[in-house]
């Protein structure tokens, strides 16, 4: 889960540790708690990582947290899909040129997401 980004080797990507507690959190069965979290993280990441990402998440809008003892719990707001199709959206709005990005994005779907595509705006596929 390493990577060389602008800090060298070892360091990992933006979004990397993010995008590692979210998957984490998304497959628990409930509310985790930073040391929780931190156990079940892949390879080693200091606990105060942990924290901070939790921190960041949820001054983001994207985790909740309730008190457990003298610290959280956190728990994401939306499902996975739910989540990744909202910065989708984000990002999108972000652009200048929808259609370019939009045109782009379709281009370069595999085949097999490209068919997929067009069987959910056929209204073929269950939301």
């Amino acid at each position: 889960m390493t990577g060389e980004g602008a800090g060298g080797a070892g360091r990992r990507a933006a979004g990397e540790l993010e995008s590692g507690v979210m998957a984490i959190l998304w497959a628990a069965d409930g509310a985790l708690t930073a040391a929780q979290v931190s156990d079940r993280f892949p390879g080693e990441l200091a606990y105060t990582t942990v924290l901070t990402i939790l921190s960041r998440l949820f001054d983001k809008g994207r985790l909740t947290r309730k008190r457990m003892g003298r610290g959280y719990a956190y728990v994401p707001v939306r499902d996975e899909a739910a989540d990744t199709a909202g910065r989708m959206v984000t990002l999108l709005e972000r652009g200048t040129d929808r259609q370019a990005v939009l045109a782009r994005f379709v281009a370069e779907l595999s085949d097999q997401n490209e068919a997929l595509m067009q069987e959910l705006l056929r209204g073929e596929q269950g939301r």
